[in-house]
């Protein structure tokens, strides 16, 4: 009898989600997505770690149907109508739960957690088929980088064992300023400074600048108010055992919204 092939080993990325509409606009991030699954090996499972689930301690969500969750309001009706019908993970959720506790970060596994428009938005660009099973990761706010980081460390070993590890949330993310500019605008010179700093520093491996971004990086709590959206990139640094990270993707949207996106490992 032949063996079945061995999962591949992947990296770990992290994808600037942007807008909602970003599922239906014409621009070059959207692009990118759509052309993301067929760049890298398939993997069995995806993991995902969204900006846009958050919790006092780690969490994995452990759904066989995970529901198309639509965390926002005012948006076209054309967004209300997508599903994302992808399976479950729950194998996965069992393998985070008991790699967290290894680490001492112990977790607790969810079974309602839907996908919310973190992960469901760039997953039905990537890989539209909704044919992969996807796990998700929460965020805490309320814990510092250092603590995301360890976290992405922790889970790092599933890489291995051919679970996509994808950190989705934004390289810069100002929504006050965001509602200041057109969707196409170029990039204002606060954003693209903090971004440029960001590619030097993962380029360079440089992860205790990157974890310490909020001091080190240039006009770093102007470019995140709040951190949610940058902490998933704590997260995929810490699975990519902190190498040096290749940037896969460069555009902007409404002047304040870098959509990069990077490999790790």
């Amino acid at each position: 009898m032949t063996a079945p092939p061995a999962s591949p080993s992947l990296p770990s990325l992290f994808v600037s989600h942007g807008p909602p509409t970003i599922a239906v606009a014409d621009c070059p991030a959207r692009d990118f997505l759509a052309g993301l699954g067929a760049a890298i090996p398939r993997p069995r499972a995806i993991l995902c770690v969204s900006a846009h689930w958050e919790t006092p301690a780690p969490a994995v969500s452990g759904a066989v149907r995970p529901e198309t969750v639509y965390d926002f309001y005012g948006f076209p009706d054309a967004l209300y109508r997508m599903t994302y019908p992808a399976p479950g993970a729950p194998e996965v959720a069992g393998q985070v739960a008991e790699l967290l506790a290894e680490a001492g970060l112990e977790g607790t596994v969810d079974p309602g957690q839907g996908l919310d428009h973190g992960a469901w938005i760039p997953l039905m660009l990537i890989y539209p088929d909704a044919d992969i099973p996807v796990a998700q990761v929460a965020v805490q706010p309320g814990r510092d980088t250092r603590h995301h980081f360890e976290l992405g460390c922790a889970l790092s070993p599933l890489r291995q064992d051919g679970v996509l590890i994808l950190g989705s949330g934004n390289a810069t993310h100002n929504l006050r300023d965001f509602r200041r500019h057109g969707f196409d605008d170029p990039p204002v010179a606060y954003a693209a400074a903090f971004e440029d700093w960001l590619d030097d520093r993962l380029a360079a491996g440089d992860a205790a600048a990157v974890i310490d971004y909020r001091t080190r990086g240039p006009e770093a709590a102007r470019n995140h108010p709040s951190e949610e959206h940058f902490l998933p990139l704590l997260v995929a640094l810490g699975a990519g055992g902190a190498a040096t990270a290749q940037r896969l993707h460069l555009s902007y949207l409404h002047g304040v919204l870098s959509m990069s996106a990077y490999a790790f490992g």
